[in-house]
């Protein structure tokens, strides 16, 4: 497929922003449901729009990558203005406590947000019966925007100002996969034929804003 088909291909409406990008470039770093997208999403609460102020400040030479584990950050309490994960939090946030720790890194008064997949309520029994033969044993870490909603509201660390299922999220889940797929000389891998057996009865991506309570001093949050 060449570059200007993958770009027709991941063309939505929905994240025009993400239009931007090379669509070679993402598929080539590609993990998970499309990470532009899912940033977009998390955007549309974030109102000050810092990413855009950065952008036209010029100052994209001061954001770094860094390689870091989930409970060893290299960071001082207080360092972030904000804090978003991008289709990563359920691997390490489903414990009662990592709240706690990654909030300690947020000013307080700033937002915690997060998108990753999730499925549109609990269920008692996994997995659901119509994704028996697709489902993987990790995707147990799945929830939904009531779980983490609750999850994060009982710590009184933060205030939730927002969870959701991202409205079109399976759609906008299996165009990723398709054209991921299509790029890499793969059609019709089990991802995208478990999204389109489930056609979003189940799954899509679960979205949470939140905001670290002002009153939640270092000690509080870290114990």
């Amino acid at each position: 497929m060449d570059d200007d088909e993958l770009a027709v291909r991941l063309r939505n409406d929905r994240y025009p922003r993400s239009a931007g990008y090379s669509a070679r470039w993402l598929v080539d770093a590609a993990m998970g449901p499309n990470p532009l997208w899912q940033a977009e999403a998390l955007a549309d609460f974030e109102p000050d729009e810092n990413l855009v102020r950065i952008a036209e400040a010029g100052l994209e030479d001061r954001v770094h990558p860094v390689f870091a584990e989930a409970h060893a950050l290299p960071y001082a309490g207080g360092f972030f203005d904000a804090f978003d994960s991008i289709g990563a939090y359920h691997y390490f946030g489903t414990d009662d406590l990592y709240l706690g720790y990654c909030a300690n890194f947020v000013k307080p008064g700033g937002q915690l947000g997060i998108v990753q997949p999730g499925p549109t309520e609990e269920y008692e029994e996994l997995p659901p019966p119509h994704l028996e033969s697709y489902w993987k044993w990790d995707f147990c870490a799945w929830h939904s925007a009531a779980w983490w909603r609750r999850h994060w509201e009982k710590t009184g660390l933060v205030t939730v100002e927002h969870a959701d299922r991202l409205p079109h999220s399976w759609q906008d889940w299996l165009q990723w996969n398709e054209a991921c797929d299509l790029a890499n000389g793969m059609p019709g891998r089990e991802e995208a034929r478990m999204l389109h057996a489930d056609g979003g009865r189940t799954l899509g991506l679960t979205r949470v804003v939140a905001r670290r309570k002002a009153e939640s001093s270092r000690e509080e949050v870290t114990g």
